[in-house]
């Protein structure tokens, strides 16, 4: 629906732009020669616009990337350069008998004229881009806003302290310690749990290791509930201390152990992290289970998708597959 509302924006600013262009022509007559050269000229104009504001100042106008920008821009203006010669001193010559520039016309003389056409659709687009941007960029920080409050009411509403359930967890451990080993360290991995979601840092952000012990103790808390029958493959390469949103990878580790099986040797859950530069991958995959479900299946992975465009907006690809029999969840971060 915004994509449609969008083109068609388009077409009425372009409609009142032609209207203003040529309004005054068709009142008052114009030559057919004339008429041509300013559809030729207009219809590049049209074409470097769209070079521009679709792709080069939405892929390049960025701080890495000035090089790519300026060589995005030199070609937007050669485009515009030889698609007018093409129509102008190619077509028209061939079709009309007629070209929009005297035969003594040396090519840099040709080049720089047009290179002086030229400028203004490159600053234009830049200028709606730029505009819409604005736009875009209120508009996420209202959405931001937004779920901050909704955030904060959730807060108030909890009647749990966690620091009382956290403390709370360390005695139960204490008198758990006689009872059984094996029930007091559950109840010292779910207390590692609840110390580290109750970590706080200005940014948001924490260790990439401490993310993976949390990973860790979270599988080890499982194992406990299944063990013998529990099969899991944790692979880890290149982390060592980059930064992470906080609990950015938990959702597809708890979704995996909650929708697939974790009890057959032969399709264990796999879940692989790899970092090279600043480049993270995550995959999660795991044989669907056929048994019953309750109906909170997905929310997990919808609020993280949400948290993904808030926190690394055109820094993050998230991808699923669902084949019928396997479940798989890939994550690409810029960190």
């Amino acid at each position: 629906m915004k994509k449609i509302k969008t083109i068609l924006i388009h077409i009425v600013c372009w409609l009142l732009v032609l209207g203003y262009l040529y309004g005054g022509a068709l009142l008052n007559g114009i030559s057919f020669n004339r008429a041509a050269f300013n559809i030729s000229m207009n219809f590049t104009q049209l074409v470097q616009f769209y070079i521009c504001y679709l792709w080069v100042y939405p892929k390049f106008l960025k701080r890495d990337k000035v090089v790519q920008l300026v060589a995005g821009i030199i070609f937007a203006m050669a485009a515009f350069i030889v698609i007018r010669y093409t129509i102008e001193e190619v077509l028209y010559l061939k079709w009309f008998n007629i070209h929009n520039y005297s035969d003594d016309t040396t090519a840099w003389a040709y080049i720089s004229d047009n290179i002086y056409w030229s400028i203004a659709f490159v600053v234009v687009p830049a200028a709606v881009y730029g505009i819409e941007m604005s736009f875009k960029t209120e508009r996420m920080n209202l959405k931001l806003k937004d779920e901050v409050v909704k955030a904060e009411l959730m807060f108030l509403k909890s009647q749990i302290n966690p620091h009382f359930l956290y403390n709370t967890l360390n005695y139960v451990y204490s008198l758990a310690i006689p009872v059984s080993d094996k029930l007091a360290n559950a109840v010292l991995k779910l207390s590692d749990l609840m110390r580290y979601t109750l970590h706080e840092s200005p940014d948001g952000k924490v260790s990439l290791d401490k993310e993976v012990e949390y990973l860790e103790s979270y599988i080890a808390l499982f194992k406990m509930r299944f063990e013998p029958h529990f099969f899991v493959d944790f692979l880890i390469e290149g982390v060592t201390d980059q930064k992470v949103a906080a609990l950015m990878l938990i959702p597809f580790v708890e979704n995996a152990f909650k929708h697939g099986v974790v009890n057959e040797e032969k399709s264990p859950v796999r879940i692989k992290l790899r970092v090279v530069g600043k480049r993270l991958s995550f995959e999660v995959s795991n044989k669907i289970s056929r048994a019953q479900k309750d109906h909170s299946s997905g929310v997990g992975l919808v609020n993280l998708q949400r948290r993904l465009n808030l926190i690394y907006p055109e820094q993050h690809e998230l991808l699923v597959s669902n084949n019928g029999n396997t479940y798989k969840t890939t994550l690409v971060l810029n960190i």
